[in-house]
């Protein structure tokens, strides 16, 4: 195949790509906090009862956050291939930055979750009930998400809503979305308790944009060789 022909077949793919990533991670993430929000009470400062009744679902939640994690990599990696040669290095740093870190600290919190699940049964209660070994892993655990885990989401969602102006990917009222989101998200997490769903929410609406926007296009078949 012509170098020519290559990259205009992957522009017409990526797009594709990117947009099947962000779906299958706005749906992982979305399912992970519903299950945790399910089963673990939403105060930081809980009894752990929630150790017996709601292991298992919380197992489950913690076993799809790798997957939801490598879908958002991909999304990622084909929205910076979608920049190409737009990409300066300091919307590279800031993009792919927020991401990592949003990453990064999701898999801390998670970690921590789960070696509470692993050392649960082996501990033992104070005399309020409570070990303070659980308290202190479970304070951790809550301020990583519902602060910094949140406030990295709000730079990535920032982040994004240039891309989208940037490549025209998706119209620039979504990018006012995620602005003013993002906004909401960096100022308020503290007190809405479901702020973190705001970030799959809002990936899911750009990438089922671009899914559709793509499928419509009578030239977004792929070239034959």
């Amino acid at each position: 195949m012509p170098q020519e022909q290559t990259l205009i077949y992957s522009h017409l793919r990526t797009p594709r790509a990117a947009a099947v990533a962000g779906i299958a991670f706005s749906i992982l993430l979305v399912i992970i906090f519903w299950v945790f929000r399910s089963a673990v009470p939403a105060d930081p400062l809980d009894s752990g009862t929630w150790l017996a009744d709601g292991s298992g679902r919380v197992a489950l939640a913690l076993n799809l956050i790798p997957f939801a994690g490598i879908a958002f990599l991909w999304f990622i990696g084909v929205l910076r291939d979608r920049l190409g040669p737009k990409e300066d290095r300091f919307f590279a740093t800031v993009f792919l930055g927020s991401g990592l870190l949003f990453l990064a600290v999701l898999f801390v919190a998670a970690t921590i979750v789960g070696a509470l699940l692993i050392v649960a049964p082996s501990t033992e209660p104070t005399g309020t009930g409570v070990v303070p070994t659980f308290q202190f892993a479970r304070a951790v655990a809550y301020i990583l998400v519902n602060v910094y885990a949140i406030k990295m989401a709000g730079v990535f969602m920032i982040s994004t809503s240039t891309v989208v102006i940037y490549t025209g990917i998706a119209p620039r009222w979504m990018a006012g979305i995620g602005y003013a989101l993002a906004a909401l998200v960096l100022l308020g997490s503290y007190y809405l308790s479901w702020s973190i769903m705001v970030l799959p929410v809002w990936v899911l609406l750009i990438s089922g944009h671009i899914l559709i926007d793509n499928l419509r296009r009578k030239d977004g078949s792929p070239l034959q060789p």
